[in-house]
């Protein structure tokens, strides 16, 4: 909820916003409530002071084109959420520009806590994975799934039955789906099958 909206002024802000959001963020007309809906905090916002300026950075400096489909981004902070999270990939090892790339193909990145989600996942990843920071810069959503609930019972299951399977594979499929993968792996990487 945003109870700021109520205190809003209507012509120096939040008809600014929404004149915003359509035609610099080219949020569509239909898709516009489904975007307030997820961030009314977006009505709260400067255009000059907040808006723009998140977009020119995720636009110039990450360089994600299409900002219209992340555009609930444009709430956040760079100062304070952007910048943070670009740096800690920075940290860890990744490159400037694979850290973009990873930005560019899972914008929600920005919105995860480093110490409560990305720590902890990036640590179990190389620690107990032993896995290459490349696959992270292909397939970032691996932040986005439960390592209590997802990552670690299925990264178990590999390492028992001597499999490694790419990320996608190992985490993107429902349970039934990856017991069947497993199984297969492990049947055709048995001697005289």
């Amino acid at each position: 909820m945003c109870p700021d909206i109520l205190t809003t002024p209507l012509s120096s802000i939040l008809r600014p916003a929404v004149t915003f959001l359509l035609r610099e963020a080219h949020v569509t007309g239909d898709n516009l409530p489904f975007v307030l809906r997820r961030r009314p905090r977006l009505l709260t916002k400067s255009v000059e002071q907040n808006l723009r300026p998140t977009l020119y950075f995720l636009q110039s400096t990450i360089g994600i084109e299409d900002v219209s489909k992340c555009a609930t981004l444009l709430s956040c902070s760079v100062e304070t959420k952007f910048i943070p999270r670009l740096d800690y990939f920075l940290r860890i090892g990744f490159s400037r520009r694979d850290a973009k790339v990873m930005f560019r193909r899972f914008p929600s990145l920005f919105c995860y806590s480093i110490e409560d989600n990305l720590e902890p996942k990036f640590d179990y990843f190389v620690v107990e994975m032993g896995r290459e920071l490349k696959e992270l810069t292909v397939f970032p959503q691996y932040f986005s799934f439960s390592l209590e609930k997802r990552i670690k019972p299925r990264h178990r299951m590999c390492v028992e039955k001597g499999v490694c399977l790419s990320l996608p594979v190992m985490l993107k499929s429902h349970e039934s789906r990856f017991r069947d993968r497993l199984d297969v792996c492990c049947s055709s990487s048995m001697p005289g099958t």
